[in-house]
C-alpha cells in the first residue's frame, strides 16, 4: 500500500526532527533523560507544537515497548490514578448544570468529565506506529488478571477510542488469494483460530482452488495487519460437516457452478481490538461482494462450531442449570465421557436421537443473565440478522470440537430479505428465529419451546427426552 508508507515515512520524517529540536539543547536533552513516564506524560498534553508532541509520543511509546510485564502494568496502573478526570474543573462543571443547563454547560460538563487519558492516548497516537502500540497496550489490559476499578475504566477509554478509530468508514475489505504477498498469508495461518492450518499446502487448499475465496478487513494505519478474516467455500448444497469443506480429495467445481456461499471460518486477529466489532461487517460485505460477481449465488450460509455446547451440558448432567433429566437419559449421555464415542456406530447413534433435542434447547431457551443466546458463535450471528437453519451431529471431529462441543455444529443461514427483522425478533422480543426443523427438536409445547426455565418448562422437555428414548421417566 504505497500511500500509506508513504504517510508512515513522512510521520517518521517529523517524529525525528521533533526530537531533534526536542532534545537537542543540553539542557533539554537532560531533564528529557531524567523525565520518568508521568512527566513525559504531562509534557505530551501540554505540548503545543506538532512535530515535538509526535517526538514526545515516540519517545513515551519507546520507553513503554522496553518496560518488562510488571513495568508495563504499573504504567497502566498511573494512567488510571494520575490521568483521569480533573476533579475541581468537574465539581465546578457540575454546580454551573445544576443551576443552567444550556448546551454550553452541557458541553462543559462532558469536557470535564473527560478522563485526561483519553486526550493523551489520542496524541500518543499521533507517534509513527501509534495505533499498533496502543492496541498492543490495550492487549496487554485485557491479559492482566486485575479486573479493579482501574481495569474497567481504563478498558473503557481504550473502548471508546478504537471505536471511533476502528470505525467501518476507515476500513477496507481486500481479497486474499494465493498472489498475497507472503507476510500477509504468513498471518492467516497465524491467526486462523476456528481450523487450523498446519502448512503452507494446506492454506494452499484453502485459497488457490476457484470454488474458494477469503477476505479480510485493513486498517490504514495497519497496512499489512488484518484486522478479522473470512474463509469461504463455494459449493452446490449447504454442507452437515467441516470436512466436506477441507477434505483434501473433494470434488472441486468452477465459481459458477456455485449455488451456495459458505463461511466456515471466521477469524479475529488482534486481541487488542476484542470486543470493537468488524465481523458483522465484513459478512455482509462479502455477501455483496459475491452476489456482484456470481449472481447465480443463492445461499448464504454459516458452517459454525459451537463453542459453549459442552460446558453448558455438563453443568445440565450435574443438574446445575436447573432442568432435571431422566437416569435413562443421564446413563445415555454418559457415553460421551469415552473418548473414543463418536467411532461406534450403535452409541453414536442413541448419542444423537438424545444431543440434538438438547442443543435445540441450548439455542432456543438458555440465556446469559443480560437475556442474549448463551453461546457467543450464535449471539454474533443471530444478532447480525441470521436464522439457526440446522443442527449437524458430528459435523467435526476434531479432538477440540469433540471437547467443546462434542463435535456439534451448526448452520446459520443469512437470508437478505429477512436479516433485519430476525435482528429485530432478537433484540427486541429475545426471540431465536430458527428454522422449523430445528423448532421441531424441542417440545412441542410453547413453554417447552421458548422458555424453559421454570418447572412446567423443564417437565415438559423432560417428557420429550424421555418419549426420545421410547420409555417413561424412573
Amino acid at each position: 500500500m504505497p500511500e500509506a508508507s508513504f504517510f508512515t515515512d513522512m510521520l517518521q520524517s517529523i517524529t525525528d526532527h521533533g526530537r531533534q529540536l526536542l532534545f537537542s539543547g543540553s539542557r533539554n536533552t537532560q531533564a528529557a533523560a531524567k523525565a520518568d513516564l508521568q512527566t513525559l506524560c504531562e509534557m505530551l498534553l501540554s505540548s503545543r507544537g506538532e512535530a515535538s508532541g509526535m517526538a514526545l509520543a515516540a519517545e513515551i511509546l519507546d520507553r513503554w515497548e522496553a518496560l518488562d510485564s510488571e513495568g508495563a502494568q504499573t504504567f497502566l496502573q498511573m494512567l488510571h490514578e494520575k490521568f483521569g478526570p480533573d476533579a475541581s474543573k468537574l465539581d465546578q462543571a457540575i454546580e454551573r448544570y445544576r443551576t443552567d443547563k444550556s448546551s454550553a454547560a452541557v458541553i462543559a460538563l462532558h469536557q470535564a468529565a473527560e478522563p485526561r487519558r483519553q486526550e493523551l492516548l489520542r496524541r500518543l497516537n499521533h507517534a509513527p506506529n501509534g495505533t499498533a502500540t496502543l492496541v498492543r497496550m490495550r492487549q496487554q489490559l485485557l491479559a492482566s488478571k486485575d479486573r479493579s476499578e482501574a481495569y474497567d475504566a481504563l478498558d473503557a477509554d481504550f473502548t471508546h477510542l478504537f471505536g471511533s478509530w476502528f470505525n467501518r468508514g476507515f476500513l477496507t475489505l481486500r481479497p486474499i488469494d494465493w498472489s498475497t504477498p507472503a507476510n500477509i498469508l504468513e498471518k492467516i495461518i497465524k491467526y486462523e483460530a476456528v481450523h487450523e492450518i498446519a502448512s503452507w499446502e494446506e492454506l494452499r487448499r484453502r485459497l488457490a482452488p476457484a470454488d474458494r475465496r477469503c477476505f479480510a478487513f485493513f486498517h490504514p494505519r495497519l497496512a499489512d495487519e488484518p484486522l478479522v478474516f473470512v474463509e469461504v467455500a463455494l459449493t452446490r448444497s449447504v454442507p452437515k460437516a467441516i470436512a466436506d469443506v477441507l477434505d483434501e480429495g473433494r470434488e472441486q467445481i468452477n465459481a459458477d457452478e456455485a449455488t451456495t456461499a459458505v463461511f466456515y471460518s471466521i477469524s479475529n486477529c488482534q486481541d487488542g481490538l476484542r470486543g470493537i466489532s468488524f465481523g458483522n461487517f465484513l459478512i455482509k460485505q462479502v455477501v455483496e461482494d459475491l452476489r456482484r460477481d456470481l449472481p447465480d449465488l443463492k445461499n448464504f450460509v454459516t458452517l459454525s462450531p459451537v463453542p459453549g455446547f459442552a460446558r453448558w451440558l455438563a453443568k445440565v448432567r450435574a443438574a446445575a442449570d436447573g432442568l432435571v433429566l431422566s437416569e435413562a437419559v443421564l446413563k445415555m449421555l454418559a457415553l460421551l465421557d469415552d473418548p473414543n464415542w463418536p467411532g461406534k456406530e450403535n452409541g453414536a447413534a442413541e448419542v444423537e436421537r438424545i444431543l440434538l433435542p438438547l442443543a435445540a434447547r441450548y439455542f432456543l431457551t438458555e440465556r446469559t443473565p443480560e437475556g442474549r443466546p448463551v453461546d457467543p458463535v450464535a449471539r454474533f450471528h443471530l444478532g447480525n440478522g441470521a436464522r439457526l437453519e440446522r443442527l449437524n451431529f458430528l459435523g467435526d471431529r476434531s479432538p477440540k470440537a469433540i471437547q467443546q462441543a462434542h463435535g456439534l455444529m451448526v448452520n446459520y443461514l443469512y437470508k437478505l430479505d429477512d436479516i433485519v427483522a430476525n435482528h429485530e425478533a432478537l433484540a427486541q422480543r429475545g426471540e431465536v428465529i430458527a428454522s422449523p426443523a430445528v423448532k421441531n427438536l424441542l417440545s412441542q409445547s410453547d413453554d417447552g419451546r421458548r422458555g424453559g426455565h421454570g418447572q412446567q418448562g423443564s417437565r415438559a422437555f423432560v417428557q420429550l427426552m424421555n418419549s426420545t428414548l421410547g420409555g417413561g421417566r424412573k
